[in-house]
């Protein structure tokens, strides 16, 4: 296999959310003063955010390296390879960013894999911090971009590019920063993504996509800002201890499955979408759907 070494981004970029951690704080701070309607920031929501965050880094130091493993296995049973070119990484862009979707849309739309992901929608504020609230779950990610290996992406040049969406997705967790015109058309925006980390119903799984926003405006799950958004899950955890952040969700799917029901009922609570529930329990309105968060 060709060499390619590129540094890992998260880590150098450390520094950089030091400080622009600090720096929101205060401009959302000066913003509150003049008025504007802000959740802002405290100190425990924020504490608990870097507590997921330190967590997610210090697994990620041991999962990555399998998952890496994973990439370089099937890298080398393809035959196929498409290089290191220009045009190479013009490709793995898009084909990154779609991969990020389907993860993103089954992660919401599975409870079972809604376990994993529900760790960074739990807070009830959306600050660069809120970024960081990370799941000390990753596995669950690994079967999205399996096939840009067997297409023939060099393994490094897919860990790069979840790097740099990662990176990307970082500034547009943010009250900060309001509408950017026409780039709203086209890329994930922190208007787009504040409509994501809503409970409001409208906003409730929609807008999945990494740095494009062009996956949900062609699949049907786009959709902008307009009332203001209410942060965090439609049942929220009124907590801020990281273990329970991290496991809340798999607690109770085993509680749910050691419910006296049909095995067929058990397995549609953890496999059907996290608000899923048996004919006899749902709604009259069939709105069971809009649970998840």
């Amino acid at each position: 296999m060709e060499e390619l070494h590129i540094p890992d981004l998260i880590v150098l970029a450390i520094p950089f959310f030091i400080v622009s951690l600090v720096a929101e704080g205060l401009i959302v701070r000066k913003l509150k003063r003049e008025g504007r309607p802000l959740v802002g920031h405290t100190v425990k929501d924020t504490a608990a955010s870097l507590s997921m965050g330190l967590g997610n880094l210090a697994i990620n130091l041991g999962w990555k390296g399998i998952a890496f493993a994973a990439y370089v296995a099937l890298y080398q049973l393809t035959p196929l390879r498409l290089g290191t070119g220009p045009w190479a990484w013009v490709l793995l862009f898009f084909a990154d960013d779609f991969c990020y979707y389907w993860f993103h849309r089954v992660h919401h739309e599975c409870r079972f894999f809604w376990a994993s992901h529900v760790v960074h929608h739990s807070s009830e504020h959306y600050n660069l911090s809120t970024a960081l609230r990370q799941t000390w779950t990753p596995m669950t990610g690994l079967p999205f971009w399996l096939p840009l290996a067997l297409l023939g992406f060099h393994p490094v040049m897919i860990v790069t590019a979840q790097s740099i969406s990662l990176l990307y997705q970082y500034w547009i967790h943010t009250e900060a920063i309001g509408r950017m015109g026409p780039l709203e058309w086209v890329l994930n925006t922190p208007s787009h993504h504040r409509a994501h980390h809503a409970s409001n119903v409208q906003y409730l799984d929609k807008n999945y996509g990494g740095i494009l926003i062009v996956w949900d405006r062609l699949f049907g799950t786009f959709q902008p800002e307009v009332e203001r958004p209410v942060y965090g899950l439609t049942k929220n955890l009124h907590t801020f201890h990281p273990v329970q952040i991290a496991f809340h969700e798999y607690a109770a799917i085993l509680r749910d499955l050691q419910r006296p029901e049909p095995l067929r009922t058990r397995l549609g609570r953890v496999f059907h979408g996290p608000g899923w529930l048996p004919g006899p329990e749902r709604p009259p309105d069939n709105t069971a759907h809009t649970l998840s968060a």
